[in-house]
């Protein structure tokens, strides 16, 4: 087509593929098949590709984040964006109710609404376009984070035009923030890559959006709930729940636990609901908002010097607690991470009893300037580990020392060690008995050799019985020995030494990720695995021929040349070898799926998982167990679900169980 004929086609793909969005996000109703909106989408990337200077800044395969600024701009709100008061009893909140009703002058009601605990944005759209994305800041003036903004699929770069007409000016407010689930496993990722985990889903938002490079955010699972507006030229609300519904049609995501609420009672049984239905949620809320319906209200009942009087934050029992600092301890980790640990007396957050609380490295004990003694604020958000918050300084004992880590191993005595530009302190004793039990641990991990029944529990008594000082010996155990152990009888030592016995047939990949290379996770193995082939290349392979494969950075590279250089490290490689582990080699004739990576969603026909997961293996490519950017496909069965979505979400090609069937033997004839 010629260049006339691009532009209206591109066009009309931009608003199809905006509809669609709308259709996911804010719906959760598609109406076309993944592969259909698949196909759309890559023929715009096309037509883009071809015509680059048809490439518009609100096209929606411009989600990929901007080159990186020396530092975020700031933006001036053209009106306050204010805080909230906030309420901690029932009688504050029925207070807050009288008070409405009497200053109102009308008959009113209320709107109800969880608050989330992420971070408040402010969107800005000019004729329907995206231009500008701030923080809330100090609520005159935020952050410029619009290029961040612009990566989250779930915040539309064009308004809709859906039933309700689009004015000129528009400013959206709401939440960005992080799925519990998405947080997990982005800090399994992290943890797997030897980087400290975020604390908690807001600090990683947070964090996310202000980011200097926002092909960095880019990465980070946000996402965006609308929940007010700003200035909104020509277009006037009656309600606040009006707006509300107007937000979809405009292509924002709405909640859907917001409530339209008669009176106090109302709101009160919503808190109640909320906060019994708060564990389930896959995002953090601290509480509950109140505000009047009526708008008209809104400017008779005005405002304090920091927030209005006609809406309230019920919040609900807090997740921070102060306790005090009893010691702190160093603790090894299994790549030699030395890493303090808070022991604080025994509080209870969220119904679990806090003992411990990690201080990740010296960098932050100094940060915090945390010592023993110190009377401290912790939090524990969901599942997460807790986290220091706040050392409270006014309630410091006279005398009291900074706590500076150890300079030998407190495990093994070895000399510490904190290479040129690494926040971490490290034990470099590969034999340090911490080290062993994490590395057998992690050795045993389904990911790596699949030893099932062997956790870190049992890792943990191997090592301290002293049965297991080097990872070889794990397959020198005998029935005899286990039966010593506490725990063992008969058939559960028969099982477990089954297990191990089975877990010597594996995959060069899966043996790579189970030695515990440094900044080796499940992909850079499999990535290894593929352009290599055999335990042998690798080994000898140079830092300039691993730098030039895919995704292979010359940290990992030197960290992989380093890791089989070690005498120790290659002593226990060929002992391993010589013990029985066997490492199959993947009989293909073609390279046409070496490298990529394969995650299966929903109940397959004709696989199991993990035959499915062997399939994909033994052609050179990857399965992994989350979507993310690097993911070439993913095959979905019946009952396919978040991964799906995902996938969907990041443009990822989908397969039936078909199409991946067709794949495989297309491969192998090739």
């Amino acid at each position: 087509m010629d260049k006339q004929q691009a532009e209206k086609r591109a066009a009309e793909l931009r608003e199809q593929i905006n509809y669609h969005n709308n259709r996911y996000y804010v719906l959760d109703h598609p109406v076309i098949s993944d592969a259909e909106y698949d196909r759309l989408l890559a023929e715009l990337q096309e037509i883009e590709s071809a015509y680059p200077e048809l490439l518009t800044r609100d096209s929606p395969t411009q989600r990929i984040g901007a080159p990186p600024k020396d530092e975020l701009g700031t933006v001036t709100h053209r009106l306050p964006m204010m805080s909230l008061q906030s309420a901690f009893d029932e009688q504050a909140v029925r207070n807050f109710v009288e008070n409405c009703t009497e200053g109102a002058g009308e008959e009113i009601e209320f709107v109800a609404e969880p608050k989330f605990d992420g971070l408040a944005v402010e969107l800005i759209y000019e004729n329907g376009v995206l231009t500008i994305a701030s923080t809330r800041g100090d609520g005159i003036a935020g952050e410029d984070v619009t290029e961040n903004v612009r990566t989250i699929s779930s915040v539309p770069l064009r308004m809709l035009d859906n039933e309700v007409d689009i004015p000129p000016l528009v400013e959206v407010r709401g939440e960005v923030y992080m799925r519990l689930s998405e947080f997990d496993k982005l800090n399994q990722r992290r943890q797997a890559e030897d980087e400290p985990p975020f604390a908690n889903p807001r600090n990683a938002a947070a964090g996310s959006l202000r980011q200097l490079d926002s092909t960095i955010t880019a990465q980070r699972p946000l996402a965006f709930f609308a929940y007010d507006t700003g200035i909104v030229a020509g277009r006037e609300f009656v309600t606040h729940w009006e707006l509300l519904q107007t937000l979809p049609k405009w292509g924002f995501v709405v909640n859907d636990n917001i409530r339209l609420c008669e009176d106090v009672e109302d709101l009160l049984q919503y808190h109640a609901e909320m906060e019994e239905k708060r564990e389930d949620l896959d995002y953090e809320i601290d509480g509950i908002v109140l505000k009047v319906n009526q708008r008209s209200a809104h400017g008779r009942l005005g405002a304090r010097s920091r927030n209005p009087r006609w809406a309230l934050a019920y919040k609900f029992p807090p997740r921070q607690e102060t306790t005090r600092v009893v010691d702190i301890e160093a603790s090894v980790g299994r790549l030699g991470a030395v890493t303090p640990i808070a022991i604080v007396e025994p509080t209870q957050i969220g119904g679990v009893t806090v003992r411990n609380v990690s201080l990740h490295n010296q960098d932050e004990v100094d940060r915090h300037d945390v010592r023993i003694g110190d009377t401290v604020i912790i939090e524990r958000a969901g599942d997460v580990i807790p986290h220091l918050v706040k050392v409270i300084k006014e309630k410091r004992a006279p005398g009291s020392r900074a706590y500076k880590l150890p300079k030998n191993c407190p495990v093994c005595g070895s000399e510490s060690v904190r290479p040129e530009g690494d926040v971490v302190v490290r034990c470099p004793n590969f034999n340090c008995p911490a080290q062993i039990e994490g590395r057998l641990a992690h050795f045993a991990a389904r990911g790596a050799m699949d030893i099932e029944g062997m956790g870190e529990k049992l890792a943990r008594q191997f090592v301290r019985e002293g049965l297991v000082k080097r990872l070889p010996e794990l397959y020198q155990l005998s029935k005899e020995q286990l039966l010593q152990l506490e725990g063992f009888a008969d058939i559960s030592a028969d099982n477990l030494l089954a297990a191990i016995e089975g877990s010597k047939h594996t995959t060069l990949a899966r043996f790579l990720y189970g030695l515990s290379i440094p900044h080796v996770g499940e992909h850079v193995a499999d990535v290894i695995a593929s352009a290599f082939g055999i335990i042998g290349a690798v080994r000898g392979a140079s830092a300039e021929e691993l730098e030039v494969l895919r995704e292979i950075g010359p940290e990992i590279a030197q960290s992989v040349v380093g890791f089989f250089a070690n005498e120790e490290n290659a002593r226990s490689v060929d002992e391993l070898l010589a013990a029985g582990v066997t490492i199959a080699v993947a009989d293909k004739t073609d390279d046409s799926l070496i490298g990529l990576t394969f995650v299966f969603t929903g109940t397959l026909e004709n696989y199991t998982r993990e035959g499915a997961h062997r399939a994909v293996e033994e052609l050179g490519a990857r399965a992994a167990s989350s979507v993310s950017k690097h993911t070439d496909y993913v095959v979905a069965g019946e009952t396919a679900g978040l991964k799906y979505r995902k996938a969907q979400a990041l443009g990822i090609t989908i397969l039936t169980e078909e199409q991946f069937i067709d794949l495989l033997k297309r491969s192998k004839e090739e």
